[in-house]
């Protein structure tokens, strides 16, 4: 269970990213938005998992390695705008958040599913 600074960190760096992201022109790459959809941050606050919704895009893997080789760049952001907040800028590792192609998916399948009543 997350303790209330750790959820309070975690809304923080989720805030701070989103703002780095618009900043940076990260919101929409080749044609897909992107979204900071939660944030978990470690006990030690040492790491941070940073879920990402990649929303109309064919390679989602692709545009995740672009934002993994600016994971640098966007610690070192983060660091500046949370320097007071905190006293180590937690690592970040970022992953594919799915939940949204998931919905859309069991959408789908429902649809069928109704079609298929009717006949």
């Amino acid at each position: 269970m997350e303790s209330k600074r750790q959820k309070q960190v975690a809304r923080e760096i989720q805030k701070e990213i989103s703002k780095i992201f618009q900043k940076k022109g990260l919101t929409v790459i080749q044609g897909a938005m992107l979204t900071v959809t939660q944030v978990y941050v470690t006990p030690d606050l040492l790491q941070a998992r940073i879920y990402i919704s990649i929303f109309n895009a064919k390679d989602k893997e692709a545009i995740l390695a672009l934002i993994e080789a600016q994971n640098k760049e966007i610690r070192y952001e983060l660091g500046n705008a949370m320097r007071h907040q905190l006293r180590r800028i937690p690592e970040l590792v970022f992953f594919l958040d799915d939940s949204l192609d998931q919905v859309y998916r069991m959408d789908e399948i429902f649809k069928d599913l109704k079609k298929g009543d009717k006949k």
